[in-house]
């Protein structure tokens, strides 16, 4: 069995968003058809019971631990002891560190990469964007092989950093989802609606995230100012959207609170978001900025709920897999993005392809990278 070492340097126990969920559903598949090793910080040992841990990182209150040149022998002992050939950096913050690791432990070096870094961070308005962008581009062309989360971040890669094809991978963001049925989703709503005392005719839409988060807050204010009240005058029958994630700051809390009693309910974090996502109508993301998937668009999707999106917040799910339950518009055009609200609100709910889940289960996302790892040497 192949040996790999993966380099988690965040808690991931218990995977509460989707970057974290993006990393324990991954090696807890992969780990199936392999001898995985996880170096990680002390908040994740838990995952002992999946597969073995060495918390060689410390805690992750410890932000200088992206800066420790001690690792490079305490993990080059480990490396040699174990007889581990494969190590998968989770980012390409901890590059310096496999770049060392390849050249004098004999490993062969993968990235995983869940943005394109610099311009995520380009996005939100980072002076120190371009230096980020520079060394992302060095760990890229230096590794053995790179995975991405997206085929837009891989094409970007392929010609910004004149990587070979042979060593890029698409490699999504999966769920554990199988198909949900029509009679769970009615079953599913009949249950939230009686939890937020509403009747069962009212048509619910979804938004959910990370609040705090500067796309996703500016998701929220797109809702709020202009996507819901282009709505009003297009919609006629009763909806309630459903605004759930932490983080959202006061002033926006009253603001929404002032809508409250019309259209939107602001849930806040809610424990089973599994329950909003196959009780919803639809599901939107008008989200413009930020990089990699929108893990929520995967999983309101996987649960049988169709969606509306921006078209950067639809990066990495191809509309061949996702069918006519994803529609896309234009980046801020709200006008045309309300009207395809509408469009899904007044017609029967469609069925999402079963290609779906072969392009986005876990299991099926784990096999292919682990053919393409055995690959490297070859």
């Amino acid at each position: 069995m192949i040996k790999i070492a993966s380099l988690v340097p965040y808690k991931i126990v218990p995977p509460v968003t989707g970057g974290e969920k993006a990393v324990y559903y991954f090696w807890k598949h992969l780990a199936a058809g392999s001898a995985l090793t996880c170096f990680t910080v002390v908040e994740n040992e838990p995952l002992s019971a999946l597969y073995s841990t060495a918390p060689v990182l410390g805690s992750s209150r410890n932000k200088f631990r992206y800066l420790n040149p001690l690792l490079f022998f305490r993990l080059r002992r480990l490396l040699r002891e174990q007889g581990i050939r494969y190590l998968v950096l989770e980012h390409p913050y901890f590059g310096w560190l496999g770049i060392l690791l390849q050249r004098f432990a004999g490993i062969k070096l993968i990235v995983r990469s869940h943005n394109i870094e610099g311009l995520r961070f380009r996005d939100l308005k980072k002076w120190w964007w371009k230096l980020l962008s520079c060394y992302e581009k060095q760990v890229h062309r230096l590794a053995d092989l790179s995975f991405f989360i997206t085929p837009e971040d891989r094409d970007f890669a392929l010609q910004y950093y004149s990587l070979l094809p042979e060593k890029c991978m698409v490699v999504p963001y999966g769920i554990e989802l199988v198909p949900v049925a029509a009679e769970a989703r009615r079953e599913a709503k009949r249950t939230l609606c009686n939890e937020l005392g509403i009747d069962t005719d009212t048509r619910l839409i979804l938004f959910n995230g990370t609040l705090s988060y500067g796309p996703n807050l500016d998701a929220v204010t797109a809702i709020l100012r202009s996507i819901n009240p282009l709505l009003r005058q297009q919609f006629s029958g009763a909806y309630r959207i459903l605004v759930c994630g932490k983080g959202l700051p006061d002033a926006l809390v009253q603001e929404m609170k002032a809508q409250e009693q019309k259209d939107i309910l602001y849930r806040g974090f809610v424990k089973d978001i599994q329950l909003y996502f196959s009780a919803a109508d639809l599901f939107i993301n008008p989200v413009a900025e930020g990089g990699g998937i929108k893990t929520k668009l995967v999983e309101a999707l996987g649960s049988n709920t169709p969606a509306v999106s921006y078209q950067k917040g639809a990066f990495g799910v191809p509309q061949e897999v996702a069918g006519t339950q994803l529609r896309v518009v234009a980046d801020r055009d709200d006008r045309q993005f309300a009207a395809e609200m509408v469009a899904v609100l007044e017609q029967e709910n469609g069925v999402i392809p079963p290609v779906f889940y072969d392009y986005f289960r876990w299991d099926k996302i784990a096999r292919r990278a682990m053919d393409t790892i055995e690959k490297i040497n070859t």
